[in-house]
């Protein structure tokens, strides 16, 4: 009898794990494949190879780039190099990448920038809002924008309980900020696990001087987070379950979710057009191709710009796709009159004029 229960428990066992199998290809889009969409006018940006996985692009046109994230599980073609913050002037006729210069108090060596959010002050004195993965560890940089020296002055380092596997901020005032919480467990074997049994643990939290709180939950994996024009509304990417959520702030700063807008890829981060109020996503076609990188099968990139949001009916168009041959993993779109950025998660940048 010990001996029926033990079959019948492993069997149960291996048909699980077989189900989840099959449900995490089909999650990460195992059998896609990318049609190619690319506007003419595009070239990679020289200056970037290892990386562009955020993009913010200030009302003024400059574009900040965090470049050399080292994420578990991803690759790295550069792991002895510390991350980088580049600088983009959209207003030039043929714009080039800089360096930004870190200012001294802040610990260089182990930068490895994430998302990022920009905030401009009541005098216009412009702040960039960093996630920092430090020795793995999480944590916000803040940093004042000194555009006349091309230059980053580092002001403070936030850290909390809560802020555990930070993605993505968007900055809503003076040190007040939601992030995403991309993972529940740290551990890297955890992580995996999660991933693969979809829990669904991982949250939107709220941070400020006086209250950090979680204020929206469920998701299989909180990515990329942006808010609306009006700034009424939160859009968060869960990158795993292929889709967009649709959520209303309220004046204590919790939010509702109002609606869901399923994709067929996986997004990863967000922006706003500044003149239309479009969302666009920078997305993985085949996710799969991403976690087991192969030189010569390398994950696509893909871009898309999502038209009334808030609709029952939201209109989605692509506005850039790649099979990996050009770019790979892609991470990020941001447009600014007529000209788009694409990130990656560790690859290239390529800028296009539409």
């Amino acid at each position: 009898m010990g001996k029926l229960v033990a079959v019948i428990l492993l069997g149960a066992g291996l048909a699980l794990v077989g189900e989840r199998f099959l449900t995490f290809r089909e999650r990460m889009n195992a059998y896609r494949e990318v049609e190619s969409v690319e506007p003419q006018n595009c070239h990679l940006i020289e200056g970037i190879e290892n990386g562009s996985e955020d993009i913010d692009i200030l009302p003024s046109g400059l574009a900040f780039i965090s470049s050399g994230l080292k994420y578990p599980g991803m690759p790295d073609f550069a792991p002895d190099e510390p991350g980088r913050i580049f600088l983009m002037d959209l207003n030039e006729q043929n714009p080039r990448v800089q360096e930004l210069n870190i200012s001294d108090g802040f610990d260089k060596a182990s930068f490895n920038p994430h998302g990022m959010s920009t905030f401009i002050d009541k005098d216009q004195t412009v702040y960039l809002y960093v996630v920092n993965h430090p020795h793995m560890d999480s944590t916000v940089e803040i940093f004042k924008f000194e555009e006349q020296q091309r230059s980053l002055v580092y002001l403070k380092t936030i850290k909390h309980e809560l802020l555990k596997s930070v993605n993505d901020i968007v900055v809503l005032g003076p040190e007040q900020f939601y992030a995403t919480r991309d993972r529940y467990f740290t551990n890297f074997f955890l992580m995996l696990l999660e991933l693969f049994m979809d829990l669904h643990w991982t949250q939107v939290l709220f941070y400020s001087p006086g209250e950090v709180k979680v204020v929206a939950r469920g998701f299989s994996s909180a990515n990329g987070i942006t808010l609306s024009l009006d700034k009424k509304y939160i859009y968060v990417a869960d990158v795993s379950d292929k889709n967009i959520h649709v959520m209303k702030i309220h004046d204590n700063w919790d939010l509702t979710q109002l609606k869901v807008i399923q994709l067929d890829t996986l997004v990863d981060n967000l922006t706003v057009d500044p003149d239309t109020g479009d969302i666009l996503a920078g997305c993985h076609p085949n996710a799969l191709k991403l976690l087991m990188y192969n030189t010569k099968d390398p994950p696509g990139s893909e871009a898309l710009r999502i038209r009334n949001a808030l609709s029952e009916k939201p209109m989605i168009s692509t506005m850039y796709a790649n099979s990996g041959s050009v770019l790979q993993g892609s991470s990020v779109a941001s447009v600014y009159r007529g000209k788009l950025l694409i990130g990656t998660v560790f690859h290239k940048a390529l800028y296009c004029e539409l």
